[in-house]
């Protein structure tokens, strides 16, 4: 196994992993920047007021966007599972 190799892997982990924390962390950022749009405007300093529909919003995006993050993970695992032979090979 190569250092190439090695920082292939690496590379394709974190590729995968901001793919897969995309739908969570923009609806979050959307919906907080939303609230205190509106707290802001209201001037209600209220900290659940940020915090319920956060996690209402990334609940919902963990829903819908669920299988297709499931199926991305698998599909990766798959291609690292399958690349084994070649790593250890040395080919």
């Amino acid at each position: 196994m190569t250092d190439t190799a090695v920082l292939h892997i690496a590379l394709q982990t974190m590729l995968v992993t901001a793919k897969l924390c995309a739908p969570m962390l923009l609806t979050s950022l959307c919906v907080g920047f939303g609230i205190s749009m509106f707290q802001s405007a209201t001037q209600i300093q209220e900290f659940t007021l940020s915090f319920v529909p956060k996690i209402i919003a990334v609940g919902a995006s963990v829903l819908i966007s669920g299988n297709w993050m499931l199926s991305t993970l698998i599909d990766f695992t798959h291609q690292l599972f399958n690349a084994i032979p070649n790593l250890i090979g040395g080919s």
